[in-house]
C-alpha cells in the first residue's frame, strides 16, 4: 500500500500512474498555499480596515466580515491557479503532453494537448526540418 496524504492506494493503481507521488505533493502544496492565503489576507483585510476606520466607521463584526470574505476570495483564487497548474502536471505525467490554453475561440476552458517541444522537430524560418 502506498499512502497518498491521509488515505491508502493500493500497489496495482501507484504501478500504474508513476507520477501519483508528485502529484499529490502539488496537490498538497496547492492547498496549503491557498490556507496560508486565508489567513495572511484576511489579516492584511483587518489591519487595512483598521487604518481605514476613523474614515469608515464600521462595528467590528462587519470588519471581520469583510475581512474573511476577502480572504476567502484570495484563497480561492491562488487555490484554483495552483491545483489546475497540478492537473497540467498530472496531464503531463500520464501522457507526456502538456496542456496548453486555447487562444480565441467560443469556450476559452478548453485546453489543446500539445507533444513536449524536445520531442519535436525543429524547424527553421525557411522551412527546414531539424533533428
Amino acid at each position: 500500500m502506498v499512502n497518498v496524504g491521509l488515505s491508502r492506494v493500493d500497489d496495482a493503481v501507484a504501478a500504474r500512474h508513476p507520477g501519483l507521488s508528485e502529484y499529490a505533493a502539488c496537490q498538497s502544496q496547492a492547498f496549503m498555499k491557498g490556507t496560508g492565503t486565508f489567513i495572511s489576507g484576511t489579516g492584511a483585510a483587518l489591519v487595512l480596515q483598521k487604518i481605514l476606520n476613523k474614515k469608515l466607521p464600521y462595528p467590528l463584526q462587519w470588519n471581520v466580515l469583510i475581512s474573511v470574505v476577502a480572504g476567502s476570495i484570495a484563497s480561492y483564487a491562488v487555490t484554483r491557479r495552483e491545483t489546475q497548474k497540478c492537473s497540467s502536471l498530472w496531464i503531463y505525467l500520464e501522457t507526456g503532453k502538456t496542456f496548453q490554453p486555447t487562444t480565441g475561440g467560443e469556450n476559452t476552458s478548453q485546453m489543446d494537448l500539445q507533444e513536449p517541444s524536445d520531442t519535436l522537430k525543429k524547424i527553421t524560418k525557411y522551412g527546414d526540418k531539424m533533428e
